[in-house]
């Protein structure tokens, strides 16, 4: 690194990064209560909830795939500071509307604001080292300031004010967390690396490699992402009070927090194999307890088994694309990946839910968490072929 950076604090970088960062993922963190609250306060069916929670994504992706071409040319404490404004901005237009049609578009334009904010996170992160823990950190971050939203949110602000006090409370929150502007550098750190150009859309193919292990994480997403669009409704229908429910989701983002830093204590220490079957143990025994669940207890334990593997997932695969290719352009994509499962997944889930209840939509989960083990198992033989060749 340049004496520039290693004079900065890492800590104080990593938590600027991931508290700007934060902002970008609320919508995703706290999409089962809103679609919830929302469908409480519009009647809305299961099939348009998810069409909601698409559209939002929608969105996103478009900020994604535009990112990379202005990121590196504007101020980036500006860029933090504008986007945290327009996003608080656009919760609280939501909190006042009535036509469904109209929430399409503000939940478009949520999505599109606060993507800047996770790839403006990543941008920063990508440049430091030990892939995990820095990842595992702003995940970590992220994960334990949704916790407390979640915590207050269900019994008091989504029980006594719908949806419209749910939005207002966010935008407060994404006002606060926008204050993170004054701890994010204003230019890349090393302009020394190459990565520096190409990240923002310079010359030069990505790696078949990088371009595999990102549609392997989208697969992974997919299903799993349709499931956390539903998971509220499901302990709806379970009969989880609105207070037990705040317990639930509260619970299982500090527990998605301390898997990120888990794994980000961990780092590249254990092998890839072993850091897999392990995830995928999780998440089968976390979906086998939704799947059979009676009432509070064993969905709590289902969802919270589940939150803690689908994170650690999260953090081993974007660590391993921001490997996959040394000049830092991959990583920048993790978002827009991440958007385009959030796009099809809710809406997948939807119709499966409105069809024929929950249980398609943990089969569709299960289905979409053996991916990564399969194509870690083809990898070896993938390498053995193009040796031969």
């Amino acid at each position: 690194m340049s004496n520039t950076t290693s004079s900065r604090s890492l800590v104080t970088l990593m938590l600027a990064a991931s508290l700007a960062s934060t902002i970008g993922g609320l919508p995703f963190n706290t999409l089962p209560v809103l679609l919830g609250s929302l469908a409480d306060s519009f009647a809305l069916p299961a099939e348009q909830v998810g069409l909601l929670g698409s559209i939002c994504f929608a969105g996103y992706l478009l900020g994604t795939l535009g990112a990379p071409i202005w990121m590196n040319r504007l101020n980036w404490r500006w860029l933090t500071a504008i986007s945290a404004v327009a996003t608080a901005s656009c919760f609280a237009i939501s909190s006042q509307v009535q036509a469904v049609q109209a929430l399409y578009l503000v939940w478009a334009a949520i999505g599109f604001f606060a993507s800047t904010m996770t790839c403006l996170g990543m941008r920063i992160l990508v440049e430091l080292p030990h892939k995990e823990r820095a990842f595992g950190v702003r995940q970590g971050v992220e994960l334990s300031v949704t916790a407390l939203a979640l915590f207050a949110l269900p019994p008091l602000v989504i029980a006594h004010y719908k949806y419209p006090g749910a939005a207002l409370a966010l935008a407060a929150l994404v006002a606060v967390l926008g204050l993170s502007a004054w701890g994010v550098p204003s230019h890349p750190l090393r302009t020394d690396n190459p990565g520096a150009q190409t990240a923002s859309g310079g010359q030069g193919r990505l790696p078949a490699a990088s371009w595999a292990a990102l549609a392997v994480f989208w697969l992974f997403l997919v299903g799993n992402i349709g499931l956390w669009a539903f998971l509220e409704r499901i302990g709806v229908a379970l009969k989880v009070a609105s207070t037990e429910m705040g317990v639930v989701f509260a619970v299982l983002k500090l527990l998605g927090s301390v898997a990120a830093f888990f794994v980000a204590a961990l780092g590249a220490r254990v092998a890839a194999g072993t850091a897999w079957a392990l995830t995928l143990a999780g998440l089968a025994c976390g979906l086998g307890l939704l799947a059979s669940a009676q009432g509070f207890l064993p969905y709590a334990a289902g969802a919270w088994l589940w939150e803690f593997a689908f994170t650690c997932g999260c953090v081993l695969q974007t660590a391993h694309i921001a490997r996959s290719d040394t000049n830092g352009r991959a990583v920048v994509l993790v978002p827009a990946a991440f958007a385009l499962a959030s796009m099809v997944g809710p809406g997948l889930a939807g119709r499966l839910m409105g069809a024929q209840g929950h249980m398609p939509v943990l089969w569709l989960a299960l289905a979409s968490s053996v991916v990564p083990v399969v194509a870690l198992s083809l990898r070896p033989r993938q390498r053995m072929v193009q040796h031969a060749a």
